[in-house]
């Protein structure tokens, strides 16, 4: 997706902005933080800063695994260098590829993210601006003030002031957001999946009003959200119920994640749609998302109890492994909700035989658990897989689906899943490989549909 900016005004806009000016008086700018670098602000009428920018953009993987690491945070607190090693390239290779295919340095994309997290909480709620700062991922109002100047050319005050939106949410009852996303979104089709999947105690989506709840974990408190997508809106609403909103931006960001709100949903369904198979499961679920997890724990340990068996039967493993080792939460039966997940720690070292896991079973949670694999975007999908694949008990299955819901990688493919074998008439798992490489990059949206359909 480009921007436009316009020189006799100095402002930016995204495609489909009313305002037409003379072509000569534009330039052409692939991302609001070059736009935004260059000194222009975000016009007024499209709302560019309200529009989310995918990170994954026409470039090369590693610009887009970079741009998910800063989203996730990676430079709050560190420097590009850091970024970069991480990844395994140098700085200087790293700043080379963003001035290429994004025209904005890395640390200008991460102040382009807060700056514009932080204009949705002035638009959206009247938090104090002390909480506020911290909730966007400032160190201090001074930075806040310094940083909002730069990008929108107004102080936040003078921004909350033109708010236009007299309905604004309040802080009583939950902090609402909306977080914006590239319709479609097949949001029911979305909860199909995650309802028999939630895990018991922890995770609830009530298929009556499409909306999924969770408790949350908030520097070892426990607080709950809730997502919903109104119809015929092109934002789905979050709302927070926690015990403080500092680093609220990385829980946005995690939300965003879980639910696939960065995904382009016409590039994908356009590039699927040419198999005569999938066409008519994209036109019936348009804009079908690859859901994630609060964690890559619970989407681990979920997938290792869910081998060779149903998804009611793991389910029902699930629940028991929170009930024994997770945290008990009071106040939300109401909500269908008691537990936070257990931790890591606490699976690495924990028995398991009490909730009817098998000994190989056991072994294999309590070596994810305690195993150290990046699901941060910084390794790619062949890495990953390798890397899970050197665990006790994680076969190309388990591997692939890890992979795909926990690592956010949009060509995982668990072809020996029986749900999508028996989607494709029941071939071997090469011959569902085979039948599947057309539709490369986009293998886990593909498998999404197939199980839809399937269900």
């Amino acid at each position: 997706m480009g921007y436009t900016a316009v020189v006799t005004t100095g402002i930016y806009c995204r495609p489909g902005c009313p305002a037409t000016p003379l072509r000569r008086n534009t330039v052409a700018y692939r991302s609001a933080a070059a736009a935004e670098a260059d000194g222009f602000r975000a016009c007024l009428r499209c709302r560019p800063d309200r529009e989310p920018e995918s990170t994954w953009i026409d470039a090369p993987e590693l610009v887009c695994r970079a741009l998910r690491l800063i989203v996730d945070g990676a430079l709050d607190g560190a420097t590009e260098d850091d970024l970069a090693a991480r990844l395994g390239i140098s700085g200087r290779h790293l700043r080379r590829l963003f001035d290429a295919h994004v025209g904005a340095t890395p640390s200008e994309v991460a102040r382009s993210r807060r700056a514009h997290f932080a204009r949705r909480l002035l638009d959206d709620t009247d938090l104090p601006m002390t909480q506020l700062a911290r909730a966007a991922g400032f160190s201090s109002v001074r930075q806040l003030n310094r940083v909002v100047q730069q990008v929108f050319r107004a102080t936040p005050s003078e921004l909350r002031a033109k708010r236009r939106d007299p309905r604004r949410s309040a802080v009583d009852g939950g902090l609402e957001l909306r977080l914006p996303y590239r319709p479609p979104l097949a949001w029911d089709a979305l909860c199909a999946f995650l309802a028999p999947r939630a895990i018991p105690g922890v995770e609830s989506v009530d298929l009556a009003s499409a909306t999924y709840r969770r408790v949350v974990d908030v520097d070892g408190h426990p607080g709950v959200i809730e997502v919903s997508a109104p119809s015929g809106a092109s934002h789905v609403v979050l709302r927070a119920h926690l015990p403080s909103f500092d680093g609220l931006v990385h829980l946005v960001a995690q939300v965003r994640r879980q639910f696939d709100l960065d995904a382009d949903p016409r590039v994908v369904d356009a590039h699927l749609a040419r198999d005569p198979l999938l066409r008519p499961l994209v036109r019936a679920r348009p804009g079908m998302r690859v859901p994630g997890g609060a964690s890559a724990l619970e989407i681990g340990v979920r997938a290792i109890l869910g081998q060779q068996v149903s998804v009611p039967a793991a389910t029902r493993l699930a629940g028991r492994l929170v009930e024994r080792y997770g945290r008990a939460v009071g106040g939300l039966e109401a909500l269908g909700l008691s537990h936070q997940f257990p931790t890591a720690e606490r699976l690495a070292d924990a028995p398991l035989d009490d909730v009817g896991l098998t000994t190989p079973r056991a072994d294999a949670v309590r070596a994810f658990a305690a195993a150290a694999v990046p699901f941060d975007g910084s390794q790619d999908l062949a890495r990953l897989v390798a890397a899970l694949r050197s665990l006790p008990g994680i076969g190309e299955w388990t591997a692939q689906y890890v992979a795909m819901r926990a690592g956010g990688e949009r060509d995982a493919f668990p072809a020996a899943d029986l749900g999508l074998r028996r989607a494709l008439g029941g071939p071997s798992a090469r011959e569902v490989l085979a039948r599947a490489e057309p539709w490369r990059p986009w293998r886990a949206y593909a498998a999404m549909h197939l199980w839809a359909a399937a269900a």
